[in-house]
């Protein structure tokens, strides 16, 4: 397997373009399955996560023809067809890859009356069950049994009835998989405590343009009166808030300062607020955000919880950069129970970090010293090259298909503003 090197201690400058949002684009990908006509997405971005997707879709019976694009362009324009699903079942060996496919659901449902799909995989960072996914189908008059590890839902009319679905606690994936199905449902769906996610507005923005009524977006109450069919669309894939956040705090890492080329500062209001707590500088320009050190960092105390408070997704990150702030931070991970699997290898590389059951004591240190680590999950890899751009010596990060998952070409966008990082062969 590849291994990422890195020779650390450089500050980082210049720009970073900011690719398609992977959260979005594996959101946007199964729209597909709810019209016969099709669907064009631009600014999808090259990622392992989006390729396993794809291919989970042509085992459904949908095409996918890619257009227009360079081995030296960032992103991709796929055009998706599902002029006749071939198949209903989403297999184990595909959807143990990622728990993503797990959206593949609604929309099956939605469209051919019934769906059999193998309950998901993906990053071990703790239990992210997929019981709301199937009460919200409930609602709607779908019929459920679960059995050898796969989950079979039917619609016994041949279609999903309107109705109310009221998640106990918010759910991102859950609400995506509601706001599908519900589009081709007879009648009106109100979907209530929906996540309020830049990436569920980005989907309800897909979904109209491909023909669907949906009210409500932004807030936690959506309203959705269902179409008799949804037809064919090209959209363009929102930029990726967490790719953007990661790099912003590669320049508070390293002291320097990056421009975040595409990023919109109205979808990660929260991060960029860290940022700003932490001592940095973000600035506004005509083609993003920029982030630069403006001194020592200073320590932080956030916890996690659904937007538009701090992601999850960014807890690691914040964590790599906060282990050279001046003082102490206190990070709380309300979301998942299992998410400091990289404490260890950070503190391998001389980073002074303590977990106490949901909560993580970060001290700062004066320098990081560079060491071969092993990442864990896509956003704690993440983590582990930001303290390696920072650390002093030679550092490998080891199973970086984590990395693969959900970073487009990271290599080259960070040698392009002065990294010395590799990838190398021979894990």
């Amino acid at each position: 397997m590849d291994r990422i090197v890195i020779r650390g201690g450089k500050p980082l400058w210049g720009r970073i373009p900011i690719s398609g949002a992977k959260n979005a684009a594996l959101t946007l990908l199964p729209c597909a399955l709810l019209t016969d006509e099709p669907l064009t997405l631009r600014n999808l971005p090259r990622l392992a996560d989006v390729d396993s997707f794809g291919h989970l879709l042509n085992q459904l019976g949908v095409s996918t023809t890619v257009e227009g694009a360079r081995p030296d362009e960032f992103g991709r324009v796929m055009t998706l067809r599902a002029s006749k699903l071939t198949s209903t079942v989403a297999p184990y060996d595909i959807v143990r890859k990622m728990r993503a496919s797990i959206l593949v659901l609604g929309p099956l449902v939605a469209r051919a009356g019934q769906a059999t799909v193998s309950l998901p995989g993906g990053c071990a960072i703790g239990m992210r069950p997929v019981d709301l996914h199937l009460k919200a189908l409930e609602a709607l008059g779908a019929e459920l049994e679960i059995a050898a590890g796969y989950v079979k839902a039917v619609a016994p009319k041949g279609r999903l009835q309107g109705g109310t679905i009221r998640f106990p606690f918010v759910s991102v994936g859950a609400t995506e998989n509601a706001l599908m199905a519900a589009t081709l449902a007879r009648g009106t769906t109100v979907i209530e405590n929906a996540a309020r996610e830049p990436e569920i507005t980005d989907l309800a923005k897909c979904l109209i343009a491909m023909g669907a009524r949906i009210e409500g977006l932004r807030t936690d109450t959506l309203t959705v009166e269902g179409v008799e069919r949804l037809h064919g669309a090209t959209y363009a894939v929102m930029p990726d808030r967490i790719e953007a956040g990661s790099y912003a705090c590669a320049a508070g890492i390293t002291g320097g300062s990056l421009e975040l080329v595409g990023a919109r500062k109205e979808t990660m209001p929260s991060i960029l607020s860290g940022l700003e707590d932490a001592g940095l500088l973000v600035e506004d320009t005509p083609d993003g955000v920029r982030v630069s050190a403006d001194g020592a960092l200073k320590p932080l105390s956030l916890s996690t919880a659904p937007y538009p408070a701090f992601p999850t997704d960014m807890q690691a990150q914040f964590m790599a950069m906060l282990t050279r702030a001046d003082g102490t931070s206190l990070l709380t991970e309300t979301i998942f129970e299992n998410r400091y699997m990289h404490v260890p290898e950070l503190n391998r590389m001389g980073a002074d970090i303590e977990v106490r059951g949901r909560s993580a004591v970060v001290r700062g240190v004066d320098r990081l010293v560079g060491a071969p680590v092993m990442a864990t999950d896509l956003r704690a890899s993440m983590s582990l090259v930001l303290a390696g751009l920072a650390a002093e010596g030679e550092t490998e990060v080891h199973r970086v298909y984590h990395l693969d998952r959900g970073y487009e070409r990271l290599e080259e966008k960070l040698q392009a503003v002065g990294a010395d990082i590799e990838r190398a062969g021979g894990d």
